[in-house]
């Protein structure tokens, strides 16, 4: 397959990703909706989210007023050139916050200066970069994650011995409650957990958001892993916290739980905490046929 500008393609990807949830995170979020009491704060919070849902959608206008970190994920056929694929990502972010499906994001952290266009050095937006054979399609995996929902992610270092949690998967358990019950709904409940468990500080905190990608309800392919999604989706529920932190049923909507090698020295657990909002898309791109999920 050869290589081609496809930042018109990908102005698209942004915009589908900003103004319309997919369908099985919005599918999750109408079935919340009548789990909470009529005439309740939660309930009438799901309403107002399920309505947000179907406005942004009619008028391709963004979900919520921070469109959040684009974080990238690339998977693209061997030969083609990442530094060209960067080009045109980078192109297509400046060209979709022209068009206003993005809002400017990248302020300098140093000088608190905007650049008003969604750039910012090498690391704003986020990409990352993995080759597949040369015969496979371009897939461009683009999720937009919100600074509150970023703001109540946690990392532990295990053991934590403040929490009485060690370091096993009953350890993991209790942090990532511990992590939704210091949230308080601030990251804009009902939320999807991502949970990394290994690696060192900067690859689990990768790894937590990496397995956000991933479908709503398909579950880790070890049995034990699966379980303990199940468990803490529906243990969180149990909280009481609710959407928006009003109080209810709906905390959280999925569990998503992933597994890193460590050194014997190190044990970290990485929660990162996905809002209602949850932007995310894919680009597959097979000669001159593209197509998006």
């Amino acid at each position: 397959m050869t290589q081609r500008n496809l930042t018109e393609q990908l102005v698209e990807l942004i915009r589908r990703t900003s103004s319309n949830l997919p369908k099985d995170i919005e599918a999750r979020l109408r079935a919340a909706v009548e789990k909470e009491a009529p005439g309740s704060a939660a309930r009438n919070a799901m309403e107002t989210i399920v309505k947000n849902i179907e406005l942004s959608r009619q008028k391709s206008t963004p979900i919520c007023q921070d469109t959040g970190t684009p974080i990238f994920r690339v998977h693209y056929p061997e030969g083609w050139s990442t530094r060209k694929l960067r080009e045109q990502i980078r192109a297509a972010m400046e060209q979709a916050t022209a068009k206003n499906y993005m809002r400017p994001n990248a302020v300098d952290a140093i000088y608190d200066k905007n650049t008003g266009n969604n750039l910012g050095g090498d690391d704003f937006p986020s990409i990352h970069f993995e080759e597949v054979d040369a015969n496979a399609p371009l897939t461009v995996e683009l999720m937009l994650k919100g600074g509150g929902c970023e703001n109540v992610g946690r990392q532990y270092s295990m053991p934590a011995n403040d929490l009485g949690a060690g370091r096993d998967l009953a350890g993991v358990r209790k942090v990532v409650l511990d992590a939704v019950q210091k949230a308080q709904g601030q990251g804009c409940a009902p939320g999807v957990l991502g949970v990394a468990i290994g690696g060192d500080r900067g690859s689990s905190y990768i790894k937590s958001k990496e397995v956000l990608y991933d479908e709503i309800g398909t579950r880790n392919t070890d049995p034990e892993i699966a379980a303990l999604e199940e468990r803490l989706t529906d243990e969180t529920n149990q909280l009481g916290i609710g959407p928006m932190g009003f109080g209810g049923k709906t905390t959280v909507i999925d569990t998503k739980i992933t597994g890193l090698h460590r050194l014997p020295a190190s044990y970290f657990v990485t929660v990162s905490y996905m809002c209602w909002a949850y932007r995310r898309r894919k680009m597959t791109v097979t000669g001159d046929t593209v197509e998006y999920d």
